[in-house]
């Protein structure tokens, strides 16, 4: 390995080590930090009360005396500049988008406030009557301060699982030969030792015959209960050995591990920009521009039949209250709860979006081997049929199949005691099996479907039998020529009648879609009580067969992300099986770190209940104001006598802003619910 992949990963363990040390929160384009944010509010406080003190309250003074609005002016100025800061960078932030919303109001509020309370202060000085805004003006960003840093805890907090992974990778590995190395150091096909009660420092799989070992992961999947292990068992790095010392194989480090792809999906999840956060803008941009007309309408109609202080009383409290504080927290606050909770439940979202159509679904596709079955195959017949031939047709199959991690080419080589073969030249057959040169000869491993498309002679009978039994089979050839083939049996997943039956509970419809023989495929959709499946497919039969569904409804499909990536990616929702495939992370929408199909019924759920509280919470964010700004603009106030002052109206804004706060952190999933 290269140092310059090994800078990659000590470059992403000091990000995922400091994931958590920052908490910011993007407005207008302007990132400010919480401890900034922070400061500023310490600052304004310590200014305010002695400036509260000073100021007339309801006709009320606590401390009166010569050059008491000096001193106010100077308090009020020094917390206007420096505690509105952030607002004033926020602003110019949306000023620069061309998108006016939140900063630009409280700017709007604030500026309009101060440059009125400098008026009064001069008129006084004068020798003339005003009530200058110092008081209301010094709360005011006190209040804002306050409540963007709570909007950004509580966002905080929402992540603080993921945040937490960042502890599990341990700084040490111990190497086979005893050597203690730092994790950076390490190299794929690293040979480690795991010690009892030690957590695991990189993902790799089991190599030393260890009986009864398990593995607590429940802080990577979601898994409470204690993994079973057995050689050649996949495990994650950060995950906890709980009881026996283990050899282990690295297969994946830095950027391609199971945690850093967590932190990678969350990450992109959140920045993400759906549907309802792009109303929630575009509301956020009709409220601007209505409170910029209410308000300069009011502090006109007032300015007319009132006083001035009043008029600009009005139209300050028509700015504040008409920020959408909540409709910006609307969206991301859940959205920060429903990638927590998903990856607690052993779901890593990478394309939210095609979460928020989920109730639109009504046909769920899937692969079988996998997904519906373990993908455990054990090689059950091994049958040569070229008797001209000196040819061992299951080292040939090991040595072609040697290196690759589909199931059953797992299985051929697991079969093999001692692999004798090496293969040259290996590629891929997409849906068909692959080739290489094996001995100076040239060989292939195959489907039954693939015999059949080239014409390639196999006695019928003796492969029906075989099929009959529900075993899959691969055949080995060569020139046209069939050599002989393997027949191996998979089971069911535990699961996997649970997944069925409950899709069809939901209203949708679960359909198989499998490379695998048509009687092997009959005999699993029987098993699990299906309706209706495709076998003998090809990738782009199973893309094909998605657009076909597509027309009638919204589709989900299922698979393992390596041959199933065209159907992934052409679904409305594609779902891989399987954590930590690179395939699956680039062309799925979800992850399923378990590998269980029944966690698909907790996305569901999760992804329901959270567009339940987005709209719940856009549909208050923007509803109060209908009340709360014809209110503010004073059209009570010739009848009923009723106004709302800027202090009022920063926390009628402040309590819209907790309202929606709770009702997202309110968010919640448990899988015993589902189960």
């Amino acid at each position: 390995m290269d140092n310059r992949h090994i800078e990659h990963m000590k470059h992403d363990r000091e990000e995922m080590e400091h994931h958590g040390e920052h908490d910011m929160m993007n407005h207008g384009g302007h990132m400010m930090h919480m401890g900034n944010m922070s400061k500023k509010l310490k600052v304004s406080i310590a200014l305010m009360f002695p400036l509260l003190a000073i100021s007339s309250i309801a006709g009320f003074q606590l401390f009166h005396f010569s050059g008491d609005s000096l001193i106010r002016l100077i308090l009020g100025s020094i917390i206007f500049f420096y505690g509105g800061t952030p607002f004033f960078s926020g602003a110019r932030g949306e000023l620069q988008a061309k998108k006016p919303a939140m900063m630009m109001l409280i700017t709007m509020g604030i500026v309009v406030a101060y440059l009125y309370s400098v008026y009064a202060t001069v008129v006084v000085w004068a020798g003339g009557e005003a009530m200058d805004f110092w008081f209301e003006l010094s709360t005011l960003i006190v209040i804002m301060l306050a409540g963007h840093i709570i909007e950004m805890r509580a966002v905080h907090r929402a992540g603080d699982a993921l945040k937490d992974l960042a502890s599990l990778i341990p700084k040490k590995a111990h190497l086979k030969d005893g050597k203690d190395v730092d994790i950076s150091d390490l190299k794929v096909d690293d040979i480690l030792l795991v010690k009892e009660n030690e957590r695991i420092p990189a993902d790799g799989i089991v190599i030393s015959e260890t009986a009864h070992l398990s593995v607590d992961e429940s802080m990577i999947t979601g898994e409470s209960r204690p993994v079973p292990k057995e050689i050649g068992g996949t495990v994650y790095g950060g995950s906890l050995n709980q009881n026996l010392p283990f050899e282990m194989k690295v297969t994946s480090l830095g950027k391609d591990s199971l945690l850093s792809q967590i932190a990678q999906l969350v990450e992109k999840a959140q920045k993400q920009k759906s549907a309802s956060e792009n109303l929630a803008d575009k509301v956020a941009g009709w409220l601007f521009w209505t409170a910029l007309i209410v308000g300069v309408a009011s502090f006109i109609i007032w300015t007319m039949t009132s006083t001035l202080s009043f008029a600009l009383m009005t139209a300050v409290s028509v700015f504040v209250i008409a920020c959408p504080h909540a409709l910006g927290l609307a969206v991301p606050l859940v959205v920060a709860r429903l990638t927590n909770i998903s990856a607690k439940n052993g779901l890593l979202i990478q394309n939210r979006t095609a979460l928020e159509s989920i109730h639109k679904v009504r046909y769920a596709l899937m692969d079988k081997t996998g997904t519906l079955t373990d993908g455990k195959f054990t090689v059950r017949q091994v049958v040569k049929v070229d008797d001209e031939e000196d040819i061992d047709i299951l080292q040939v199959m090991a040595a072609l199949e040697n290196g690759s991690t589909h199931p059953i080419a797992l299985s051929i080589v697991h079969a093999v005691e001692d692999l004798q073969l090496e293969a040259r030249n290996i590629e891929s057959i997409p849906g068909v099996g692959l080739e290489g040169s094996v001995q100076g000869k040239n060989y292939s491993v195959v489907s039954y479907a693939y015999l059949q498309e080239h014409s390639i002679a196999v006695d019928q009978d003796e492969i029906q039998k075989v099929l009959a039994q529900g075993l899959t089979v691969s055949f080995l050839i060569s020139d046209r020529k069939l050599h002989g083939f393997v027949a191996l049996g998979d089971s069911l997943k535990d699961d996997a009648k649970f997944f069925i039956t409950e899709l069809k509970k939901r209203g949708i419809l679960p359909i198989m879609l499998t490379g695998d023989n048509k009687a092997t495929a009959a005999k699993i959709a029987k098993n699990l009580d299906m309706t209706e499946f495709y076998a003998e497919l090809k990738p782009e039969d199973k893309a094909r067969i998605i657009k076909t569904y597509q027309e009638k409804g919204n589709v989900l499909f299922i698979g393992d992300g390596v041959n199933d990536s065209p159907a992934l990616a052409t679904s409305n929702l594609g779902i891989a099986i399987g954590g930590g495939t690179s395939v699956a992370i680039n062309t799925a929408d979800v992850v399923l770190v378990n590998s269980n199909p029944s966690d698909v019924l907790a996305l569901i759920e999760i992804s329901k209940r959270s567009n339940r509280k987005m709209k719940q919470n856009l549909w208050f964010g923007a509803g109060y104001n209908i009340v709360a700004i014809p209110v503010a603009a004073g059209i009570f106030y010739p009848t009923f006598g009723i106004s709302i002052n800027p202090l009022a109206a920063a926390v009628l804004m402040s309590i819209s802003t907790v309202v929606v706060s709770i009702n997202a952190m309110g968010l919640k999933y448990e899988k015993a619910q589902e189960k």
